[in-house]
């Protein structure tokens, strides 16, 4: 399975649904040849017609906004999804690169608003802000970024945590480049943010037949999983168990970070089990070498599955990094036959 010769693949065909990929963690990957990997994954995703690609953030990464430009250069249509952390910088910055994007590229962004993270990098940082105050600060990062980057007139705001004064943006960002904006709805706290921004809420989701329903009419739901499908599913688990080696190191530092993290997400998705025999897997995550669950076997067994969270209201769906090309096209074959079923 290969993108068309010469162009963008077809997007996957389903009324609605965004794919997202993800970007290589600085962390996983070599210096010598980290830049080549974003570049070589940022193309294979908008080569299977990913919307957009997610670029991580934390203490422990490069600069997620230079890796959006880097995205941005070697890409003809892919949006950088960049996890912004508001400790880290004030929304007027943020808004600023945003515009200065679209004004130099004509390029959408979308902003993954990040209120958690390792207790340790908080501290580190001199954030003591409790758990869902930092959910009230997110919500009014981005109402400022949303108002700075819509309104043709100076912007006021008096807030809790930020205040500004007749404050104008420029250059001005055209309307059909405005950001998507997407928070955690893992607690409580998250869905209100969602509800309060007009965000995308993402989740990590439950086995199918565990996960309540995403219907609820104001709020957008999205998921992020990872996939590895073929036509036999003993096919598919043995490649699963090679990509992904038990791995006891791997399970300690993730019963580490476990306590370090007050990540809803986290310990929610850390709590999760699987009942029963199924395609949801969570041996990647237990042993600390991604951050999402999967879904493994059979096209069969991984359609209907993906289809149940399809007709529970989830219409996002950001997928965990991919090792090449040709498994990414698995991937947006999975979400084909899901159009193709009708879900």
């Amino acid at each position: 399975m290969t993108p068309r010769a010469g162009g963008i693949a077809r997007r996957p065909g389903l009324p609605g649904i965004e794919l997202f990929s993800s970007c290589p963690a600085s962390s996983d990957v070599p210096q010598d040849v980290y830049l080549r990997r974003v570049i070589d994954v940022a193309r294979w995703s908008e080569a299977w017609g990913c919307t957009g690609i997610l670029v991580y953030a934390d203490n422990s990464l490069v600069d997620p906004w230079l890796v959006a430009h880097t995205i941005i250069r070697h890409t003809r249509a892919l949006c950088p999804l960049v996890a912004v952390q508001p400790i880290y910088m004030h929304p007027y910055a943020a808004a600023k690169i945003v515009s200065t994007i679209g004004y130099l590229y004509g390029r959408r962004v979308y902003l993954n608003m990040v209120a958690g993270g390792f207790k340790n990098d908080l501290a580190a940082l001199n954030d003591s802000t409790p758990h869902d105050q930092r959910y009230a600060r997110v919500v009014e990062y981005a109402l400022i970024v949303k108002r700075l980057l819509s309104s043709p007139a100076p912007v006021t705001y008096l807030g809790e945590f930020y205040t500004i004064d007749k404050l104008k943006l420029a250059p001005p960002l055209r309307t059909d480049l405005l950001p998507g904006i997407f928070v955690s709805g893992s607690s409580d706290a998250g869905m209100q943010a969602a509800r309060a921004i007009g965000a995308t809420a993402i989740k990590y989701p439950k086995p199918p037949d565990q996960e309540g329903s995403g219907s609820d009419a104001s709020i957008a739901f999205g998921v992020r999983l990872g996939i590895i499908a073929r036509d036999d599913e003993e096919e598919a688990w043995k490649i699963a168990h090679e990509r992904f080696p038990d791995d006891r190191r791997g399970q300690l530092t993730r019963q580490l970070a476990l306590k370090v993290s007050d990540s809803a997400w986290h310990k929610t998705l850390g709590e999760t089990q699987a009942t029963g025999k199924g395609p949801y897997w969570l041996g990647p995550f237990n042993s600390y070498k991604t951050m999402c669950p999967y879904l493994v076997g059979s096209y069969d067994d991984v359609v209907a599955a993906v289809s149940r969270y399809v007709q529970s209201g989830f219409r996002t769906y950001i997928l965990d990094t991919p090792p090449d090309p040709t498994e990414l096209g698995t991937v947006a074959g999975v979400f084909s036959r899901v159009a193709a079923q009708g879900a």
